[in-house]
């Protein structure tokens, strides 16, 4: 562990105003870009969903141990074992194995830096801001830039990583009678670790200062004790398996089908699965995305709106409690504003895509706008 660092530093009232006017730019940014992703994500989430219903209903399931020509050009669904007669090989260290894909992750013992910042407000509106700066080391997969540590004095990493994480794979992969496509073989990720066992596994030229522990491999002096700089490998395989897929036949391989509304369906799984198991899970798994997406909107329009309002809590800083008061205040009407527009506007996308969920919802947005109308008057209200 070395040691910390601290910075102090002021801003003037002043400059704390003019931050927030460039502030409010940018939050309105943000704010406009919220509403262009919560509309994007409805239709994009109707349009996968007419695309996966359109599929799931002219899906064919069919042997894999037979071509049928009568097949061509349909959307079949297919259960079988992925299997290669290629033999890959890591170009460098020379590690391979009869694989579907073989994949090399390599990390280096390096410096991070770790802030931790309090600021606190001063009365005329000022902030003081301490920022304390440690130091600890780590396995870490990209080069940290030890230039821009705040410690003139703090340790340095190496500027580059000698070797970087790379994958490859079998660009022949029978599936039964069958060739699975380029992109079919990429959606395939299941990891197995490759142990290796002993140095003869590794090329010749670079058994030299390099050592096999636990299975990988190591880049340093002293495994137990890995110095700044040191590297370590580790080695993973997909091999054959067992795989279900939904795809179109086009003549021994795949190509994604075309729904009418432009989607694309290509589906795989590992392990055995029933088409309509396949078709729930993508169904599933479209749910999720789109909500993950309601979230960052909801997110980005909620920090936007706290951007916009920052300049009125920055004018109420010159008397600090008043300050905080007023960005507790605001806090909360962005919150309460980033929801019921959130809402409106899901609500407005599915009126365009789905008309009766769209009606429910603008009516649930309709009853939060009115609470936060009446957060705002309870806001202006005077003090006696």
């Amino acid at each position: 562990m070395a040691g910390v660092f601290t910075e102090v530093s002021n801003q003037s009232w002043f400059s704390r105003l003019g931050n927030a006017f460039k502030g409010i730019l940018f939050g309105l940014i943000l704010f406009a870009a919220s509403f262009v992703l919560l509309f994007w994500n409805e239709g994009r989430a109707v349009d996968r969903h007419k695309a996966l219903e359109e599929g799931g209903g002219k899906v064919v399931s069919v042997a894999v141990n037979q071509v049928d020509t009568g097949n061509e050009g349909k959307l079949i669904h297919l259960t079988g074992q992925a299997t290669t007669e290629e033999e890959l090989k890591d170009p460098v260290f020379g590690v391979g194995a009869k694989a579907l894909k073989v994949k090399r992750t390599v990390e280096m013992y390096q410096w991070e830096e770790t802030p931790n910042s309090e600021t606190k407000k001063k009365l005329g509106g000022g902030t003081e801001t301490i920022t304390t700066y440690s130091y600890s080391k780590g396995w870490y997969e990209s080069v940290i830039d030890s230039s821009k540590f705040k410690d003139p004095e703090a340790p340095q990493n190496p500027s580059s990583m000698p070797y970087t994480t790379d994958s490859w794979q079998a660009k022949k992969v029978d599936f039964g009678d069958f060739i699975l496509s380029s992109a079919l073989i990429g959606m395939i990720n299941s990891f197995e670790p490759l142990s290796l066992g002993k140095d003869g596994e590794l090329s010749e030229e670079m058994k030299e200062g390099v050592k096999v522990v636990n299975g990988g491999l190591y880049i340093g002096k002293a495994p137990g004790a890995p110095a700044v700089g040191d590297l370590r490998v580790a080695f993973a395989t997909v091999n054959p398996l067992e795989i279900s897929v939904v795809s179109v036949q086009k003549g021994k391989s795949f190509v994604p089908y075309k729904a009418s509304n432009g989607g694309g369906v290509e589906l795989l799984q590992s392990g055995s699965h029933s088409a309509e198991e396949m078709f729930e899970k993508a169904e599933a798994d479209n749910s999720n995305l789109t909500w993950i997406l309601r979230v960052v909107g909801f997110i980005l329009m909620m920090v936007g709106l706290n951007m916009i309002f920052k300049l009125a809590s920055v004018l109420a800083d010159v008397i600090p409690i008043l300050g905080s008061i007023v960005g507790a205040g605001t806090g909360i009407i962005a919150f309460l504003l980033a929801a019921c527009l959130s809402l409106v506007t899901i609500a407005i996308a599915w009126v365009f895509y789905r008309p009766v969920l769209g009606v429910s919802l603008l009516i649930v947005a309709a009853v939060l706008i009115v609470l936060v109308v009446k957060k705002l008057r309870g806001s202006k209200a005077p003090v006696n």
